[in-house]
């Protein structure tokens, strides 16, 4: 059997295994030693697997894999994700569609400090669905919104999977932080126009909220703005070059931190569960990452993905076509599984390809990022319709037939960013 068809019956058994609901990452460094060890000699594979683990752990610019997921936790400890939509609420719930729109808008901003698609759907799922059922907003609406606005939380930087595509490519996070705001930012407008729309053809499904004096507007503002000060100096000393994403990272969590004991929300239970979950988030992802470079370790000696690269060059199609069809069966895996899993096991594959077509890695990277949101909220099988269904315990279906609008807003998002590249691209050009 040729070292390239070894590549291939890895990957099949990688994915038999891993719906057996195996754990990935000790699939990944099984199937990778075994692997490795069957084309290179079981010698290399045993002094590979005992070095991989430390090398791939013990550089410094993964540190800000933790400081930014522990930003986000003490952040939600805080309770500041109620403060957001609170907030936005006040200033827009009032006109038709409004409180969907300020839930597409809190998402947002959540995602500026969250960086997980799952827990920004659930999290707002538990604070905006009630005030939306308590205003008599269309069951459909409310959820496709709130299922729609959790993917953000993957997009608008600081976002765990640019993290991980930037260690796996390469490629400055730094960079791809900067590339996701622009596409984040309008995809929040999408969601807003789209929520517009829906609300022009069926009144009913969006009654005007409440309206709020400009006094209590103000007011209820002020809980926001020393977040949005945090993600501004974070992305900004960026930007401009003063801050490496890990030391970005470091300024967020310690002004997060900050900000929950200014606030008065911070109290040891709630701390000892940040740090838990920190703590857990990123072993579970520093696991992952380890398989995935013993595993990137067998599918290179079995030249699996140089073979994928060829293969699909030689097809001889347009790249516009080559690019769609790997669109397309992005949105199937994300509708499977998480995005950062996908992630780590299509890049180091991928990839070459992307490049060998001649697109940026960068935008590339906002836009497997961007397509695998969609994938989440794809019926029937996107991941963010269970959570969001079980999280306000309503039934599948509902929630299939809201965010079916916002499915289509995406679509129109991706293929803008396709044909304009420089909407992710502008702010990292402009960057010194």
């Amino acid at each position: 059997m040729s070292a390239e068809y070894v590549g291939v019956v890895g990957i099949i058994l990688l994915v038999i295994l891993m719906f057996l609901r195996m754990r990935l990452g000790t699939v990944m460094i099984l199937l990778g030693f075994l692997g490795y060890g069957y084309l290179a000699g079981w010698d290399k594979a045993l002094i590979m697997i005992g070095l991989e683990p430390y090398a791939q752990t013990s550089f410094y610019q993964i540190t800000a894999l933790p400081l930014f997921i522990l930003m986000g936790t003490m952040v939600a400890a805080a309770g500041i994700s109620k403060d957001l939509y609170e907030a936005v609420r006040k200033w827009i719930g009032h006109i038709r569609g409004g409180m969907a729109a300020a839930t597409a808008g809190a998402c947002g901003l959540f995602a500026a400090i969250c960086g997980d698609s799952i827990a920004t759907a659930v999290t707002m799922g538990k604070i905006a669905y009630p005030e939306m059922k308590r205003f008599k907003y269309d069951d459909r609406l409310s959820t496709g919104v709130i299922a729609a606005g959790g993917t953000i939380g993957i997009l608008i930087p600081p976002s765990t999977g640019f993290i991980l595509y930037g260690i796996l490519t390469e490629q400055s996070v730094g960079h791809l932080f900067i590339a996701g705001i622009i596409p984040g930012i309008l995809q929040v407008i999408f969601y807003i126009i789209t929520i517009t729309i829906i609300c022009r053809i069926k009144p009913e499904m969006g009654p005007p909220g409440p309206k709020v004096k400009f006094k209590d507007k103000v007011t209820g503002s002020k809980t926001v703005w020393p977040m949005v000060v945090i993600f501004i100096l974070v992305m900004g000393g960026i930007y401009g070059g003063i801050f490496t994403p890990t030391e970005a990272g470091a300024v967020g969590a310690f002004g997060a931190i900050v900000l929950g004991f200014v606030m008065r929300r911070l109290n040891l239970p709630n701390i000892r569960a940040a740090l838990t979950e920190t703590a857990s988030n990123t072993a579970m992802i520093l696991f992952l990452l380890v398989g995935a470079y013993i595993f990137m370790r067998f599918t290179a000696v079995s030249n699996l993905p140089v073979f994928v690269s060829e293969f699909i060059l030689n097809l001889e199609l347009p790249r516009i076509i080559i690019l769609i069809g790997i669109l397309f069966v992005y949105i199937i895996l994300g509708a499977f599984l998480d995005v950062l899993i996908v992630i780590i096991l299509t890049t180091p594959i991928i990839f070459p390809t992307i490049v060998g077509l001649g697109y940026d890695p960068i935008w590339w990277g906002v836009m497997v990022v961007r397509i695998m949101e969609v994938g989440m909220i794809t019926p029937p099988f996107g991941i963010n319709l269970f959570v969001l269904a079980k999280t306000i315990k309503q039934p599948l279906g509902t929630v299939y037939r809201g965010v079916l609008p916002f499915v289509a807003a995406d679509i129109v998002h991706i293929a803008l960013l396709i044909a304009i590249p420089e909407l992710a691209l502008l702010l990292v050009h402009s960057m010194g």
